[in-house]
């Protein structure tokens, strides 16, 4: 597994060759807002290490995909979601073409807020910015 693609948009992102709508940072992790939001909260969390995709993931990356996921609840809280059970949110992690996935370096989707959500219906500006 290589640390770092030169030719990937995310591993550019958290390098800050392309600047980001950070929603958090750690040695670890980086989570910012999606360039196309589908709901009025809408952020990826990404592994700062490269992996392509959830097929390349091996029993060494159990403890940061844990982090993650313990993490996205607090950080979707912090974006707007209401809690649970009346709010909530939605995480997705497309895999590889027949599963969604554009960008091949793993992400997961955090996405929620009031309904309905339509994919691209929701302005930039209402979700708080055009920036990746």
């Amino acid at each position: 597994m290589i640390k770092h693609d030169p030719n990937c948009i995310f591993c550019k992102i958290v390098d800050g060759k392309i600047p980001s709508r950070k929603v958090y940072e750690d040695a670890q992790i980086l989570a910012f807002h999606d360039i196309s939001p589908w709901a009025p909260v809408h952020f990826l969390m990404i592994p700062k290490i490269h992996v392509p995709s959830m097929a390349q993931i091996e029993d060494e990356h159990a403890p940061l995909l844990g982090r993650m996921m313990a993490l996205a609840p607090r950080l979707a809280l912090q974006a707007g979601c209401l809690p649970y059970p009346d709010g909530g949110f939605r995480m997705v992690v497309n895999t590889g073409s027949h599963g969604g996935q554009e960008v091949h370096h793993l992400h997961l989707h955090v996405i929620g807020g009031p309904k309905p959500w339509l994919r691209g219906a929701i302005p930039p500006t209402a979700a708080g910015g055009a920036e990746v």
